[in-house]
């Protein structure tokens, strides 16, 4: 065994060097009963019509024939999907085609357990407030209204929160969704969470699942941004922001307000307010108010066994906030000073919706119920779900859990159909786009793909879980694939996650620049396309001081790139609501690995009462 090991290893040295030919995969590996497919590409033209898959330990081998052409890309002129399903039994392996051999595969149905909590290392992180990563507060005097009719100028209490990258914006539509993801992956799978830290973050159980203590730290910002009944905030600072990287809590941005002396807290007047040069497209604030009462309502519920009283409060702001909604109709957008970007929301009427229905759920009251299939049948389909393209953050949140709660009151009922229906709609039209990438990926590459990839798994999971419809668990699988390293340059796109040998070494975080460690825990951006990329302003692929950046040269496909380059803010930046909305999926791997283990055991019992008999 020693001696084939060597081998092994003696060869994927001689490849590493003659390399013409790669083979990527999922570098945490798989459950034993999941979906399998690695990736062969190659730059010069190959037919392959076999692949072996190797035990490490054993030097075994079993020939698989189950290779599909794929459309090739940039300089891979050659692309195979090689399906290895069948295999079930744990153990580590390796695939061979010719003579390239992949990174070693793990089978086991512990591969994904910790994996949850695991990202919320970079939601602590990124907190605002009491920061637990510098053990120090930032931003204590926050902040100071503007944009209000009768308060502009005045202070407000809005401490807290998350920064929402590398930048120490805060925005409501990010925080709320991200609060909510958190939230519901806890009601979903609450077997899958532990208890490690304390709610201020540090280490050091207290009684409360951590993702429970993640989720309130940002439902306690989200109250402060809500201060009286009707009375709504959306944003904390703006673009000024962007004068470097710092520590957070020796920020001395100067809002006119003194250096460092508070940011300015954006009231949700309904009205267009500033965008760089112009103004933006607000309309009215139902989609803000939509995200606070989605978020307050399920956490009435949710947080109901832990704070009893806070949960009773969280009710009536829910109520309020919808309210609110119902009265400005309409979208309000963030705002910039000095740059054109900023989140440019365009669809409100899946916010009402999914905040309808989670009332509906808190009180049994059939108008809520009503009222939320009007706002769903407004906007069936997300749209971005099978386009080409999108304005950033324009469809936001980047999937409909509103149409999910409609979906799962009674499966067998019209309604429910129906929705079921427009899930599938979102999800086939991404699946069609699909058929024409090796990597059987049609997202659209537009800022924050990755984040679009983690909505697009959860659409998935959840209709198949309430249809029972298996036809896309293939591409389901291959976007969680994609995630961790089986894409077209081989990393995996979560900072230092365990298990992966290649990951953002340089993402565009502030712990990065100033040589604390890594941004671990942290989904980057992902892929964009090249158009997108070469038209940013200020972005680049410097590397840090004496470490050059990875700029994957050789596997960039045509339309679209990838960096690992900590001045490439538009593809390796961490952001704290795609890593959030990522928390659900993998929360549902560690539950089907403790099913898988249970399905061992009883299997294994079954057959020594068989041998007793």
């Amino acid at each position: 065994m020693k001696r084939y090991s060597a081998y092994l290893i003696g060869t994927i040295v001689s490849i590493a060097v003659y390399a013409e030919s790669w083979i990527r995969v999922n570098q945490v590996g798989y459950l034993p009963d999941s979906r399998k497919v690695a990736v062969f590409i190659s730059d010069v033209e190959e037919s392959p019509n076999r692949f072996e898959l190797i035990d490490c330990h054993t030097g075994k081998s079993v020939k698989y024939k189950s290779l599909k052409k794929a459309p090739s890309y940039g300089r891979m002129v050659s692309c195979f999907r090689l399906d290895f399903s069948a295999l079930h039994q744990s153990g580590d392996y390796m695939i061979k085609v010719g003579k390239t051999l992949s990174d070693t595969i793990h089978v086991s149905d512990r591969v994904w357990d910790g994996s949850a909590d695991f990202l919320l290392h970079y939601m602590r992180q990124q907190r605002c407030g009491y920061n637990p990563f510098f053990q120090d507060s930032c931003h204590i005097h926050d902040g100071y209204i503007v944009y209000h009719p009768t308060k502009t100028g005045q202070k407000i209490d809005a401490r807290g929160g998350w920064h929402d990258a590398a930048d120490m914006l805060q925005y409501t539509a990010t925080s709320a969704n991200a609060t909510y993801q958190m939230l519901f992956a806890y009601q979903q799978n609450p077997e899958s969470f532990g208890d490690h830290y304390d709610a201020n973050g540090l280490a050091g159980s207290n009684g409360i699942p951590d993702i429970l203590d993640e989720a309130k730290w940002g439902m306690d910002w989200l109250c402060r941004m809500n201060p009286n009944p009707g009375e709504y905030y959306n944003q904390i600072a703006d673009d000024r922001d962007h004068a470097g990287m710092r520590f957070p809590q020796k920020d001395s941005v100067d809002y006119g307000y003194g250096k460092g002396l508070g940011r300015p807290v954006y009231y949700c007047s309904g009205e267009p307010q500033q965008r760089g040069k112009f103004m933006n497209a607000t309309t009215g604030i139902a989609n803000t108010a939509g995200k606070f009462s989605s978020c307050f309502s399920l956490g009435s519920r949710v947080l109901a066994a832990f704070f009893p009283e806070y949960a009773v409060e969280l009710g009536k702001r829910a109520e309020d906030a919808y309210q609110a909604g119902r009265t400005k109709p309409g979208v309000c957008q963030t705002a910039s000073i000095r740059s054109p970007y900023i989140y440019e929301e365009c669809n409100w009427t899946d916010d009402m919706e999914l905040a309808s229905l989670e009332l509906y759920l808190q009180t049994g009251r059939v108008d809520y119920l009503e009222q939320g299939v009007e706002y769903g049948r407004q906007e069936p389909v997300t749209p971005w779900m099978g386009a080409d393209s999108a304005r950033h953050y324009q469809w936001y949140p980047f999937m409909n859990m509103g149409h999910v709660r409609l979906a799962s009151l009674n499966t067998e009922n019209c309604l429910s159909q129906e929705f079921q229906r427009n899930l599938r709609t979102g999800i086939n039209r991404t699946y069609e786009k699909a058929l024409s990438s090796a990597y059987l990926n049609g997202l659209p590459y537009i800022w924050c793909s990755n984040n679009l990839c983690a909505a697009m798994l959860t659409q998935c999971r959840l209709y198949r879980e309430l249809s029972g419809d298996e036809q896309y668990l293939e591409m389901e699988t291959s976007l969680l694939d994609w995630l961790f390293g089986c894409n077209p340059w081989g990393t995996c796109m979560i900072v230092e996650f365990p298990g992966c040998k290649v990951y953002p070494t340089q993402p565009h975080a502030g712990c990065v620049r100033l040589g604390l460690g890594n941004a671990t825990g942290g989904l980057v951006d992902g892929p964009v396309y090249s158009s997108i990329f070469n038209s940013l302003l200020g972005v680049d692929l410097r590397g840090l001081p004496n470490q050059p950046s990875q700029n994957y040269e050789h596997f960039q496909p045509e339309q679209m790139v990838y960096h690992d380059a900590i001045g490439d803010y538009s593809t390796n930046e961490p952001t704290m609501d795609g890593t959030a909305c990522l928390i659900y999926y993998l929360s549902c791997l560690q539950k089907d690995g403790k099913r898988e283990r249970v399905k061992q055991k009883t299997s294994g019992v079954i057959k020594d009462q068989k041998k007793s008999e």
